[in-house]
């Protein structure tokens, strides 16, 4: 196989160490302050939602006040900050008529003004997020399999799509829930070269090449026999229904641990991605506790700013899972589950600053806070308890 300039550069990409977004470089600064604006996404469909609204969080003590509806828009299942604060992006999941929604952000009262609004090229979008120069963004869609790439212009608006690719590949065995593609989440790699794309449908997490000068994805060539380093996939079990991906790093020189969490299975595999050898799952825990047998579905992942937890929600068992990283190995040690005190935790955040994570309850319509121990990442309620309808996904903010 020859091996391209690109081809060597994307290696490159996918073993380097993480690189943390635009959004996330201000952490350090914004954690010196207390004060946040909280941007919450909701379905609006059979509900009493409005749309996005925004809260003040203050992460001294906890606290999340009401500012009320920042946008009045259909089914924002997912909100993303652009990481120069001025504007926010949306996804509106509503089928065959589905849209991708750009608003300028008041500094002063975080309200919302839409500054235009395309079809999502696809239908029901669950996921939007950001490259790393934030010239684009990327839009993964859920029932038609696709990701689309939209340049962002000067004023905030969106352009036309630069990219618009299906996910291909075998389907699982799961024929209710992987009967097709099913894009369930994008984001960039560590250098912006490469693109990590879950497909529930599939059972793989993709790696697109990401051409930033013309905002374009295109599928790496298949390794061969010689360049078993070189993917353009992680495989993961047939039946694991990939849904979310959370990406850290050990204090090994060019390591990285990628940790996928599996929808249908209820688990999280990880994948070991260094510069000696390929991106290949080492260990596959279970996020529920043995006794459990009912039905679930996980929904959300994410590690601690300290990269010395992970926690992972449940849909069914309704609690956060939460698992100790060893900074060595990346390996997951489980510290025991909490319950959210609600229905349905189909997204939760933890604050900038690490020391709260707020679980979204969706069917029981609130946001409930939770207390984080920095020395062993469990969860203790607040006994705060914010009204919600349809809660689904939250953005942090720091108040300028």
């Amino acid at each position: 196989m020859k091996i391209t300039g690109r081809f060597v550069a994307l290696l490159v990409a996918l073993s380097a160490p993480l690189i943390l977004f635009p959004s996330a470089q201000t952490t350090e600064k914004a954690a010196a302050k207390s004060q946040y604006l909280a941007y919450v996404g909701t379905y609006t469909t059979k509900t009493n939602s409005k749309g996005i609204y925004v809260y003040r969080f203050d992460a001294a003590t906890g606290q999340l006040g009401a500012n009320g509806v920042a946008a009045d828009t259909q089914d924002p299942s997912w909100v993303a900050v652009h990481p120069n604060g001025k504007f926010l992006y949306a996804v509106n999941e509503a089928g065959k008529n589905s849209m991708v929604s750009a608003f300028a952000r008041d500094a002063k009262t975080g309200k919302l003004t839409l500054l235009n609004q395309l079809p999502a090229l696809g239908e029901d979008p669950c996921y939007i997020s950001f490259d790393r120069t934030g010239k684009y963004v990327f839009v993964a869609n859920y029932t038609s399999g696709n990701v689309v790439v939209f340049p962002i212009g000067p004023n905030g608006k969106l352009g036309a799509a630069t990219a618009n690719v299906h996910d291909e590949g075998k389907l699982g065995p799961n024929k209710e829930r992987q009967e097709a593609p099913h894009a369930h989440w994008i984001e960039p790699g560590p250098s912006n070269l490469s693109v990590y794309v879950a497909d529930l449908g599939l059972d793989r997490v993709f790696i697109y090449y990401f051409d930033v000068a013309k905002g374009t994805l295109a599928m790496p060539p298949r390794p061969g026999p010689k360049h078993a380093f070189a993917q353009n996939a992680l495989a993961l079990s047939p039946g694991t229904g990939p849904r979310h991906v959370a990406i850290s790093r050990s204090k090994k020189v060019f390591t990285q641990f990628i940790y996928v969490l599996g929808e249908l299975d209820s688990t999280v595999t990880v994948f070991d991605n260094s510069i000696e050898g390929s991106l290949s799952p080492f260990q596959k825990v279970r996020i529920l506790p043995e006794e459990f047998s009912g039905r679930n579905d996980a929904a959300e992942i994410a590690i601690h700013p300290n990269q010395k937890f992970l926690y992972a929600s449940n849909r069914g068992h309704d609690s956060i899972a939460v698992f100790a990283i060893d900074p060595a190995s990346g390996k997951l040690t489980s510290e025991g589950y909490v319950p959210t005190g609600g229905k349905e935790p189909r997204h939760f955040g933890i604050d900038p600053t690490g020391q709260f994570l707020l679980a979204e309850n969706q069917l029981s319509n609130n946001i409930v806070v939770f207390k984080i121990d920095p020395a062993t990442g469990g969860l203790t309620p607040t006994g705060q308890v914010v009204d919600v309808p349809s809660p689904v996904c939250i953005a942090f903010l720091p108040v300028e």
